[in-house]
């Protein structure tokens, strides 16, 4: 049987901060992850916004992205992504702005619609704003679009520095909405399908089906958010797999707190009840956990599934030598399926 090659591979960092460490430590991870990153060719190093969440060091997401910028050399850092309800434009693209211009041609933009928190919290963030909806969310986007493009005659509002940087725009979504936009402007639409993968496949349809050619993309571009566990042999991988499982069982039962050491897979069968595993394991449907050939083989049917144009991986394992070694693993898988296709000479 014939293995469907990967595509290119990203990352997905939600600086989790472990059970047993603290924000300045998940930071520090962040930093040694994205270096790893780079030197195993993974294409982009995104950081996703999230606010007022114990276990997640990733609430001021530029300044992640300026901290990760600045350590590496060649590797794209992005947002996966901005949660644009939550902040004005121009402020964005000042920031982005400012990153492209210290970093050139490595700074990617992901824009997302929700709130990326609960309501009080998204109440604090924009508390000034009369706006209380997502409603405006396609006209933030070209607002902020234009403020990162070439100044037009006599514009009144310009991002300095940002205007004329043309950092690159994604769209991201874990619904419908996303992918339409996505599609009516022309842009790269990556899907969270690593949390929420019910609308995965009909998504990408849409988008697909619906896209306009853009001045930027001439075809579709989708990425698929996945989860990755990989470890030397299928059991050490399930083991390592339950600290992400037990997160989400926490956020089943309204309970937040810093990323769970792994337990033993029997003890954690004692500890849900059959509905919340369920509920977990539909949340983790688009997962691949296991050996190296385990992970080839499932991600390999993702990939036949979805097409992706690229997956981006988030990996949430307790122990930093243990998420190393699950992105060097997958790496690997790839650059042996690269090789594999590559013509003989």
């Amino acid at each position: 049987m014939h293995d469907t090659a990967l595509p290119p591979l990203s990352i997905l960092d939600l600086a989790p901060i472990p059970e047993g460490a603290d924000a300045a430590e998940a930071l520090r991870r962040s930093l040694d992850l994205a270096r790893h990153a780079e030197a195993w060719s993974y294409r982009r190093y995104w950081v996703a916004e999230h606010h007022n969440m114990d276990g997640l060091a990733c609430s001021a997401t530029a300044v992640v992205i300026a901290h990760l910028a600045a350590g590496t050399q060649r590797i794209r850092i992005g947002a996966g992504g901005v949660m644009l309800p939550n902040h004005a434009p121009l402020v964005v693209a000042e920031q982005f702005g400012t990153l492209a211009t210290l970093h050139p041609g490595r700074i990617d933009l992901g824009l997302g619609r929700a709130p990326g928190t609960d309501r009080a919290t998204m109440h604090a963030l924009r508390r000034h704003l009369a706006r209380e909806s997502e409603d405006d969310f396609p006209n933030e986007v070209l607002e902020l679009m234009a403020y990162l493009d070439d100044a037009a005659p006599g514009q009144p509002v310009r991002a300095i520095p940002g205007q004329g940087t043309r950092v690159p725009v994604w769209i991201l979504g874990s619904s419908l909405y996303g992918a339409q936009l996505a599609a009516h402007l022309g842009l790269p639409f990556a899907f969270a399908s690593h949390f929420a993968p019910d609308m995965l496949l009909h998504a990408l349809q849409l988008y697909r089906d619906g896209f306009r050619p853009s001045r930027t993309h001439a075809r579709p571009h989708a990425m698929v958010g996945v989860n990755v566990v990989c470890a030397d042999d299928d059991a050490a991988a399930a083991r390592l797999a339950t600290s992400l499982q037990l997160r989400f069982l926490g956020m089943q039962r309204g309970q937040r707190g810093p990323l769970p050491k792994p337990i033993d897979p029997a003890e954690l069968e004692r500890l849900w009840t059959p509905q919340e595993r369920a509920g977990v394991m539909r949340m983790l449907a688009c997962s691949a956990v296991g050996s190296p050939d385990t992970v080839r083989r499932q991600l390999g049917e993702i990939v036949q599934r979805t097409g992706a144009d690229e997956l981006i991986v988030a990996c949430g394992v307790h122990e930093h030598a243990a998420r190393l070694r699950s992105y060097e693993l997958l790496a690997a898988l790839q650059a042996a399926g690269a090789a594999a296709e590559a013509p003989a000479a």
